[in-house]
């Protein structure tokens, strides 16, 4: 059995379960390159971004390319492992889906740093509306721009 296969009940084998079906269902073959990603996006904590995956890749010699790296997350995104957010900046970031609680972000336009706050289902008082003229609600993000307390006392 490989390490890529499902037969356990734990998140991540639920997840790698959802990402097998997704590429099962899109016609893509389980390849070396999707399952060393896999794996490393399933070890990696908190919010990251693509540049960063590729970078701890190679630290490790694991012998996937920037490319790769970038289509095998477009992968994981499909297959709704893996959520993106953008705190503002040029990079997109990506965070796990099985390990966090929904919630949003305030995002410090001066350190780029971050906090997060809990999802109190405000966005439901839109929905309907929104639904009612015919948009199909995939996914939404809330984010807040503004300085943090450090950068508020720098500038002080």
């Amino acid at each position: 059995m490989s390490r890529f296969d499902s037969r356990s009940t734990s998140k991540i084998d639920q997840e790698r379960g959802r990402f097998l079906k997704h590429l099962a269902r899109t016609g893509l073959r389980v390849s070396r390159g999707r399952e060393l990603i896999f794996n490393e996006v399933m070890q990696i904590h908190g919010h990251f971004t693509a540049e960063q995956l590729t970078k701890k890749c190679q630290k490790k010699n694991l012998k996937v390319s920037r490319p790769t790296v970038f289509r095998i997350l477009h992968d994981l995104l499909a297959a709704g492992v893996i959520r993106e957010t953008a705190f503002g900046d040029k990079h997109r970031h990506f965070e796990h889906v099985y390990d966090e609680k929904p919630h949003h972000h305030a995002f410090c336009i001066y350190c780029h740093g971050f906090i997060e706050f809990p999802d109190m289902k405000e966005d439901m008082v839109y929905h309907s509306i929104i639904e009612k003229k015919g948009f199909k609600i995939l996914g939404h993000e809330m984010h807040f721009y503004g300085m943090c307390r450090k950068c508020q006392e720098k500038a002080a």
